[in-house]
């Protein structure tokens, strides 16, 4: 029985990439992304995005390059966000005329930490290849690295083609999906070797194929890691809106990582209309903390509620105590070091409630129906008090910033010097 309940997870072994300081492959952890959807030219708008996307735990951030303005843009992007203390990368969005705006916007070009480059529109004919020379020179000037970054909405037709063709000479040939597969998985790979042959360093490099189908994507990406060992971008494109795109991404990402495939991801959620775009960055750090990758935010657990829990106080509470956790983890980041590990629990009735309230750091079983209207509080697997009245949840709150006060804060750290001094 020894080993039975071992992890098969095990990390692909990749190339690591230096983004504006963020390390992307090799043996960092898998890094969150996001992109902006304002219009770069409109500096304000897209300076307050950025902010919003780091503030929620996007560690590098691309914006849109697509014209004039928007390349002119950059640079007074990239230095309004150093005056407010952020430091995030930022990386260069480029379809079509990228060879051209980085020429005319050297200030663009050496503000951005990365450049975004599509083989499937950075030319047609006979333009293709020297156009995607360029940006990729441009590149190597700058000291930049580059995300070769293919999609199968605008996939190399001449490469599909060559493929279909050469497919259908054969005697058993291949779906057209299969073909299709095939042509997104070459498209990244020839790409990285032209960027190579014209002088970028393997470590400057970071391949994407990108799909919205989930079989898909968990084909095309276990081919591509199987053939190289460039750091690989995982997204699912056009993912979709609410629990369908989150659903769809974690589903596809969720093999894809556990199979040691993936050193940097981002959730494509289309977001409702007025909606929130930071809910992508949380979608992706939940992915990451839940499949125990990495950890963003402290854990609340809480029981999903039956008959016995006909109260709301628990559902009410546990909403309170995540939605607070949420907002302040930018400070929390600061001044409590280690908060993320923190786990709550909040449950409803007595079933699981104690039970689960031990195994967290600070817990608490709430009355479900026909219980007695007491709360017992566990700390640290230990029945620390009993809450009762109307005040239950306030009083829990409470205890909750306490005790990360104390177990976090200074005055754990003045407990730890005096350990220190008294040795």
């Amino acid at each position: 029985m020894t080993g039975y309940f071992s992890s098969p997870f095990e990390r692909r072994r990749s190339v690591g990439v230096d983004v504006g300081g963020v390390v992307v492959g090799g043996s960092a952890p898998v890094v969150v992304q996001s992109m902006t959807n304002t219009d770069t030219a409109d500096i304000d708008r897209t300076v307050a995005q950025v902010a919003a996307l780091h503030r929620a735990g996007s560690e590098i951030v691309r914006v849109t390059v697509d014209r004039d303005e928007s390349a002119a843009a950059v640079p007074r992007i990239r230095e309004r966000l150093e005056r407010l203390g952020i430091d995030v990368p930022i990386v260069g969005d480029f379809h079509y005329i990228g060879h051209k705006l980085l020429a005319d916007h050297p200030a663009c070009a050496a503000a951005l930490a990365k450049y975004r480059i599509n083989p499937g529109n950075v030319g047609f004919k006979d333009k293709r290849d020297r156009q995607f020379a360029e940006i990729v020179e441009m590149a190597i000037r700058y000291d930049k690295p580059v995300r070769i970054g293919v999609n199968w909405g605008s996939l190399d037709q001449e490469l599909l083609t060559r493929l279909m063709d050469q497919n259908q000479a054969q005697g058993s040939p291949l779906t057209a999906i299969e073909v299709t597969r095939e042509a997104i998985v070459q498209s990244a790979i020839l790409s990285a070797e032209m960027a190579e042959e014209i002088g970028l360093a393997r470590e400057k490099i970071i391949l994407s194929a990108k799909v919205s189908g989930v079989q898909d994507l968990i084909a095309v990406y276990t081919e591509l890691a199987k053939r190289s060992d460039h750091a690989l971008h995982l997204g699912l494109t056009e993912a979709g809106m609410g629990s369908k795109g989150i659903v769809a991404s974690s589903a596809a990402m969720g093999i894809l990582l556990q199979q040691g495939i993936g050193d940097t991801i981002r959730i494509s959620l289309t977001p409702e209309p007025g909606g929130d775009r930071t809910r992508e960055v949380q979608v992706a750090q939940e992915l990451l903390q839940t499949m125990g990758f990495r950890q963003f935010v402290p854990i609340v657990a809480a029981c999903p509620g039956c008959g016995r829990t006909t109260s709301t106080v628990f559902q009410e509470l546990a909403q309170n105590i995540q939605d607070d956790i949420r907002a302040n983890m930018p400070l929390w980041r600061e001044k409590y070091p280690g908060v993320e590990q923190l786990k709550v629990a909040v449950m409803g009735c007595i079933v699981n409630g104690p039970g689960e309230s031990k195994h967290a750091d600070i817990g608490i079983s709430l009355p479900g129906t026909g219980e007695m209207p007491t709360a017992p509080v566990f700390i640290d697997g230990e029945k620390a008090a009993t809450l009762r009245g109307p005040r239950i949840a306030e009083d829990f709150q409470k205890m909750v910033a306490d005790y990360i006060e104390q177990r976090f804060g200074q005055g754990m750290q003045a407990q730890e010097m005096q350990a220190r001094a008294a040795e």
